[in-house]
Parts: structure tokens; sequence; C-alpha cells
């Protein structure tokens, strides 16, 4: 048998692992000791992530659709249609027309040729990743309040750490590795506040728990910043020399009263003030937040960076802010420039100089106006301009939290699939493009905490897979583009040139000392454990102003419950990694082999008083339709609220109406049948 080191690609975490292999194939994982991110540690997905590459139901051969069926061809009828068509399609409707995008489980170097395929071959800045139809909040607002789009500080920092909030995310279940340190840290004294809508395994070791109603995050982080102000607790000698806008937020904050914010919220003020006080008084404070597929607001967002900026808990070590993520590579597919109005590096598409730079680079004529995202491009075909998709890695059929992906690719004239199986969006393309797997090729990841690492090669490929960034090159070629890289080494060392904070990156080092974490420069090649570790530059964050929520409506005795749509603590239901994993499969679909219909999640007190069981059918009821599902009675919902995982959908199309997800808030009743 033979071990390779290697980095696990099921979440954004980035643990370093061995894979065991013998006769070309990988046998099992198990950890390492050493990787300063996991230490030894690796959660149920890690020791299970082999699996999937032997799974019987792989892609093998190219597949064209026919007389509306699948059947295979070789690679070179394959590249030769897809050359036709798309010529065909952007003579006729023009470079706009077609989109491309990618999952945030792509690699940095096919993530990078997809958006310079888009932008350089076929002229659109229609580009975006599968979480981009969630809005991509975390991202620009970072941007837009940091002037960097990415956690601030090392997984490791959290050690360090003496007060932690953890903000709207099961680490138990969702992250176990950054939930086993938050815990360390808080055996080593820390002091553990937990927010959440849900009682979750962590808020059992919290010191606080701040449970508050679903959506009224801002009133509540509105509230800990009045009480910071209020209580002079605030850090003016760090706002007044490295923040701008002060004047304006500090004015703004004071329309919020905790006492009012405590009632909307459903928190005790006491509890409020407390962290609030804990928070501003520690000596260094982390603040973990969720970026799933609950698709929090940016003013959600802009309340969360506030507080850290309002007391100066950044640059230095244990202090900062983390913006996790369960998609392995979120943070290098948006670094690679697959955003609709930012190259590779986040340079606006609008950025002359930039764009002149691109150009002269990759010798053609560049678009100077952003393009469509891909909530546009999924819901309504980018208001049907949209005739072409590419989808690499992506399965927005049974992932995205809406209902119109399926609708809008039936009426496409051309959707391309490159996936590992034949997943729901694969069953409606016109071509399918088999992909490599997990340790069958050495290509890059960015994990959450900015950690640039290699997945290295373990086993050959089977006959058939061809690399995903390798066939968006053959394409190309067939295309007049001068496309010549020998491996994906090449790809990386032109993210280097194009990409200022991996410019010191290569795949020499990154070999080396589990990868470089980012800013990695060629004058800084060891890349930075925390951001600004050189020092805090001046005026470069902004306090943004959050307006108070106006007055929503509120529940009323016909409809008494607040119902939520989608809860990223499910996204792993649906992966298709896990599906294709005996042993994930058995380990994460027990509540859909408990409720294989779905189920709506109900309080133990709201179902007690409506006399429902665990496992009874109900009808869901609201003002707009019903629909009939199934109780799932659970002490992690909060009294009051309800909840429906994100990919029941015939529950969401019924109750919730056209905008689905995106009707909120909606009031509704349970009733039993």
């Amino acid at each position: 048998m033979a071990q390779k080191l290697s980095t696990c690609t099921f979440c954004g975490v980035g643990c370093g692992l061995y894979l065991e292999t013998a006769h070309n194939r990988i046998l099992g994982a198990y950890p390492s000791m050493s990787h300063p991110t996991n230490q030894g540690r690796i959660c149920v997905r890690g020791w299970n992530v082999h699996e999937v590459a032997s799974s019987p139901n792989r892609l093998r051969f190219p597949l064209i659709r026919e007389s509306g069926r699948l059947r295979e061809v070789s690679w070179e009828d394959a590249f030769a249609f897809l050359a036709g068509r798309l010529r065909e399609i952007r003579e006729r409707y023009g470079p706009d027309s077609m989109a491309f995008l990618s999952s945030p489980r792509c690699s940095n170097e096919e993530s990078f040729l997809l958006q310079k395929f888009a932008r350089a071959v076929v002229g659109t800045h229609n580009v975006d990743h599968g979480t981009g139809v969630y809005c991509n909040n975390s991202i620009r607002v970072l941007m837009e309040m940091l002037g960097v789009p990415a956690t601030t500080n090392s997984l490791g920092e959290l050690d360090s750490s003496r007060f932690l909030v953890v903000d709207g995310v099961d680490l138990a279940k969702q992250l176990p590795t950054i939930g086993g340190r938050v815990l360390r840290a808080k055996l080593n004294g820390a002091t553990l506040v937990v927010i959440d809508s849900r009682r979750h395994r962590l808020v059992e070791n919290a010191d606080l728990f701040l449970q508050l109603k679903p959506g009224t995050d801002i009133w509540l982080y509105g509230a800990m910043a009045k009480v910071i102000v209020d209580r002079g607790l605030l850090n003016w000698t760090f706002i007044k020399t490295h923040c701008r806008d002060w004047a304006d937020f500090l004015s703004q904050v004071q329309q919020f009263d905790l006492l009012q914010a405590a009632d909307i919220c459903g928190v005790p003020a006491g509890l409020i003030e407390q962290a609030a006080v804990g928070y501003a008084q520690a000596p260094s404070a982390s603040l973990l937040f969720s970026t799933g597929i609950e698709a929090r607001g940016k003013d959600s967002i802009r309340s969360i960076v506030n507080l850290m900026l309002l007391t100066g808990q950044l640059g230095r070590p244990g202090a900062g802010l983390y913006a996790l993520t369960e998609q392995n590579n979120l943070q290098g597919v948006c670094d690679m420039g697959m955003l609709p109005d930012r190259f590779p590096g986040y340079p606006a598409v609008t950025d002359t100089a930039f764009r002149s730079r691109l150009e002269r680079l990759w010798k053609c004529r560049l678009p100077s106006q952003p393009g469509l995202g891909a909530k546009s491009i999924l819901a309504d075909r980018g208001e049907g301009r949209v005739k072409a998709l590419w989808l690499c890695r992506y399965d927005p059929v049974s992932t995205a939290f809406f209902g119109q992906a399926a609708e809008t690719l039936r009426q496409l004239d051309l959707v391309v699939v490159q996936h590992l199986f034949l997943t729901g969006t694969a069953e409606h393309a016109h071509v399918v493009l088999p992909v490599t797997a997990y340790g069958e090729e050495r290509v890059t990841f960015t994990s959450t905490d900015r950690r640039i690492q290699l997945a290295e090669q373990a086993i050959d490929p089977p006959q058939g897979p061809m690399p995903a960034w390798q066939q968006l090159m053959r394409l190309a070629q067939l295309l007049g583009a001068d496309w010549n890289y020998q491996d994906a080494g090449d790809v990386m060392d032109e993210i280097g040139t194009v990409v200022p904070f991996y410019s010191g990156a290569s795949y020499e080092n990154l070999a080396r000392e589990y990868g470089r974490q980012w800013p990695c420069t060629k004058d800084k090649p060891l890349g930075s454990r925390f951001l600004f570790e050189d020092g805090l530059p001046e005026k470069a964050f902004r306090l943004a102003s959050v307006q108070r929520p106006a007055s929503e409506p509120s529940p009323s005795p016909e409809f008494p419950l607040t119902l939520v749509f989608g809860h990223s603590l499910y996204y792993w239901h649906q992966n298709v990694l896990i599906k294709h994993s005996e042993t994930l499969r058995r380990e994460y679909r027990i509540l859909l082999l408990d409720y294989p219909n779905g189920f709506v999640e109900v309080n133990t007190d709201d179902a007690k008083g409506l006399g429902i069981r665990d496992g009874q059918p109900v009808r869901l009821r609201t003002a707009i339709g019903s629909a009939k599902t199934t109780a799932r009675v659970t002490d992690e919902v909060r009294q009051g609220a309800i909840y429906v995982p994100y990919f029941v959908r015939e529950v969401e199309q019924q109750v919730a109406g056209p905008g689905g997800a995106d009707s909120h808030p909606v009031f509704a009743c349970l009733e039993k049948i």
C-alpha cells in the first residue's frame, strides 16, 4: 500500500489527510497529525471521502442528446459538436446569450479557465458560482467594508481567542473540525456565545445562548452596538485611525433601543447586554457566522462587521471575523473571478486599467459591462436573453432552493454539464462531459481560512473521464484560442500572474508546509496567518449605517407560526457526493429515511399544543396555499417557528407561491390530517 498526503475537499475547512492506495484504487483515508487546520482530526466525511471515486455510477464517456435520449460519443465528436453549437449561438444571438456557472466545489484551475473561456473566448461576463443564487452577500459586504473578501484569521487563531460568538451555524454537524476548535477554546477558558434560532449541540456548551426569532438578527446586532456605544466601550483609537463614515454610523445606531429589540428578537435584554459588553471588553474576540443557504441579507452581514469594527476586534491573533462555508472552494472560485462583475482578484470589470492589462495578457478584447448573476440566469434566463448555459460540477436542479432551475434548463437551446454523475441537472442537458474525481488529478483549492492547498493525485483516472480544465482548453483551441497548458500547474502559474495575492504560490511551494495562506506574494511567499498582520492601514475600513428594519407583518391567530424555508444544516442531504458514498448516505440521510416525503420541523411545545406527534401526517397551510407533509417534532427549533428544508420543492411551491423562498416573512399553521 502507498500513502499520499492530500487535502480533504468535502467542505470549506480544508483538513489535511492521507489517501491510502493499492492497485490504482483509493482504499481509505486518515488524518494528518501535523496539519495546522485539523491536527489529527477529521469528520465522518473526511474518513470516507475516497468512496466517491469508486462509485459504480460514475459517468465514463461524453453524452450527446439525440431524439430526446443521451448517447455515448467520443471526445472528438463531443468537442466538435460543442464548438459548432457555441459558434452558431454566438453568431445568431451574440456572446451575452451564453452563461457559465461553476460550483464552489470546482478547483481553482478549472474555475479560472471557465471564467477565462467565457470572457476571452466567448466574450461575456455572464459568469457566476452556484452560491451566487443566494446573492453572494458575504463577499460583497466584506469587500465594501474591509476591502478584502475573506475570513480575516486562520482557523488556528481560534485557539487564542478569549471570546467566541457563533452565529447561525451548527458546527457539530456542519463543520465539526471547527466545532472542535471552538470547544477546546471554551475548555481553555474562552467565553462562548451562540446566536441562533435553533438549539443545537454547541448550545449545550455555551455560556450564553441568544435564541432569537428568525429574521431578527439586524435588531439584535443593532441593540448590541447601541449598548457598546452607550456604555462607552467602543474603541475610539481604532475607529478614528482605521475607519471611515463612523460619524454617520454612530448617528444611525441611536435609532435602536435595547428593550424594543429584545421584544422583537424574543431574547431577554439582559442576555443581549451581557453578550455586547463581553465582546467589547474581551482582549481578543472572534465572530463566526454562516454564509450558508439561508442567504443572509446584506444588512445582516454589515451589522456583524460593524460590531467587529466598533470594538477594534481585528488585526491581531484571536481577534477577527470568520465567514464559514460548507462548500470546499467558495473562497477560491470567487478569488478566480467566477463573479459577473469582478475579474480574478476582485478588480471590477469596469476597471479600465486592469481590463487593458488582461487584454494584453490574454490577447483579446474583453467586454466592459458586468454580466448576469446566477439567480437571474436560473430564474428567468436573464429575461430570456440567455440561450446556452455551461455548468461545471454544478447541480442547481437538486441544490438550488428555488424551483425554477429545471424549467429554465428545458427552455434553453444548449445546456452543457461537466460532472462525475448523471445528476438531476444532467438529465436536462444536451451535452454531458465526465470529469475526474478527487484523488485522480493534482489541482488546488482555497479553504475558508484562505489556505491555498494541493489536492494531490493518488491514482490514475479510469478510462474515459478528462479533467475539466483540460476539456475547456481543448474546446478553446477549437474555437481559435492559443491555449497550451501542459498541466494544471501551468494554470496556477497564470493565476499567480493575474491575481496579485496568489503571485507567491506555486505547486512547488504549496507542496511544502500544508499550502500557503493568501496574501501569498513574491515578497511574502510564506503567506499570512491573519490579514493585516503587517499593520492595519489607515482609513481602510468602513462602518456601514444600517437602517432599523421597518415593522414587519406579524403572526395572526389564524397563522401563528413563522415559516422558514431552507436551512444549510440540510445541505448535505442533497449533496451529490454524499449520495454516491455508501457510508455517508447512511450517516447523512437518516432524516430522509425517517421522513421519505420530506418534513416540517415544529417545536415540542407547539406540537403538544396542536396535538401533533412526531412522524404524523400534517397539513401546512398559509394564506397562499396548503400542502401535505410530515411533522418532525424537535426541541432544536424555537417555539413559534417552523422549518421546511429547502429541497422539499413541492411543499414550498404550494404554500409560498411563485416567489418561493424569497417571499419572507411567511406565516403558517399546522393541522392534523
